[in-house]
């Protein structure tokens, strides 16, 4: 029997792995380029909060998630500073798909991101 520990991180790990599919489901049918990073970026964010659970880490924020995972897994060399480049980068273009106007992204750019949530979510 597993423990509610385990169990809260194979929930999260199972929303990484949904939210990427979701992301890479919109992409294929041409769904909004900010809905396709929302969800590349909710799939980064669930892998991360898993690890947070692992190591006993709690934050209230994104924000804090983030400053969590650089100062626990990227400063100790367990995680590549790419990737920290790559959650910070998701971060801010889902904050300005979600909160600004009138801006857009070019499905490269999206690629870009769907791409590092996969490396995210199922890293080598």
């Amino acid at each position: 029997m597993i423990d509610a520990q385990e169990a809260l991180i194979r929930y999260r790990l199972e929303q990484a792995k949904a939210t990427l599919q979701d992301a890479r489901l919109l992409q294929e049918q041409g769904g909004n380029n900010w809905s396709i990073v929302n969800r590349a970026y909710y799939a980064m964010f669930y892998a991360a909060l898993a690890l947070m659970i692992y190591a006993g880490l709690r934050a209230s924020k994104h924000s804090g998630v983030i400053a969590l995972f650089d100062r626990h897994f990227v400063k100790t060399g367990l995680f590549s500073v790419e990737m920290s480049k790559w959650f910070h980068e998701a971060f801010e273009l889902r904050q300005i798909g979600d909160y600004r106007e009138f801006v857009n992204l070019d499905d490269e750019q999206v690629a870009e991101v769907v791409t590092r949530a996969s490396h995210v979510c199922n890293p080598d």
